[in-house]
């Protein structure tokens, strides 16, 4: 990776943190970084009914919370299987709730879906976790519709494009305080930002976006507004811009 940030003409981070760990960590010139975010094209991902795109996934009547990613370690779906358990322990008054996983196992560390399967049922929460594996691009917007909260409990985010596409879908979002998510997360505002990788912290802020629909309406009103700023458009006319300034040096 170092011989390759050094041999680079330009360098693309998504944000600014990134593009500073570029040059502390890898020794990357700065002049030859550019921070570029990546984009979510938002005449796709739109906000939709909520009890519709429940009841199209067979979901109606249940609280949804959605995990979107790679079955990794670093991902940490374990985490927002015990957060979910812990919620329904707590929270009894919410009603049935549903964890619906999208995503499959990823490099040879993966985490295998029966093992969340089997974490599931030895918490007692076999019945609310619905494992979907992996969708087409195009199939995530109804079920980010559908979703009452979007969870990402990630160690380690570069950038946090499920976090866009959920706003842009009008869901909150509950995530590490980790990363890119400082940047595609606005904490309190579009969803809540949890500084701490414990299960029981997760379904603190879970519960309080669950239980609180007005605080969870505004948060997916702001966050629909707060993803234009991400839109494929922009991204395209920012990479366009790069391209042009190394062809113009060439």
């Amino acid at each position: 990776e170092q011989r390759v940030v050094l041999a680079a003409d330009c360098i693309l981070a998504p944000t600014i943190g990134e593009a500073a760990d570029l040059v502390h960590l890898y020794g990357a010139d700065p002049r030859r970084v550019r921070v570029i975010a990546p984009g979510v094209d938002t005449e796709v991902f739109t906000p939709g009914d909520r009890d519709a795109a429940k009841t199209a996934l067979g979901l109606a009547g249940r609280r949804v919370i959605l995990f979107v990613g790679r079955l990794q370690p670093l991902k940490q779906p374990d985490v927002a299987v015990r957060a979910v358990a812990e919620l329904t322990r707590r929270e009894p008054d919410l009603g049935p709730i549903s964890l619906v996983v999208l995503g499959g196992p990823s490099g040879r560390g993966g985490v295998q879906p029966g093992s969340l399967a089997k974490l599931a049922a030895d918490l007692g929460i076999a019945d609310a976790l619905r494992l979907e594996g992996a969708i087409p691009h195009d199939d995530l917007p109804r079920y980010y519709r559908a979703a009452d909260a979007v969870l990402i409990p990630s160690r380690s985010e570069s950038f946090g494009l499920v976090a866009i596409e959920a706003s842009a879908c009008g869901a909150p979002v509950v995530a590490s305080d980790v990363g890119g998510l400082g940047v595609t997360v606005r904490d309190g505002v579009t969803g809540l930002l949890v500084p701490s990788f414990e299960p029981l912290e997760y379904a603190d802020a879970l519960s309080r976006v669950l239980s609180d629909p007005s605080l969870a309406a505004a948060m997916g009103t702001a966050g629909s507004h707060f993803a234009r700023r991400f839109d494929w458009r922009r991204a395209s006319i920012d990479l366009l811009a790069v391209y042009e300034e190394l062809v113009q040096a060439s």
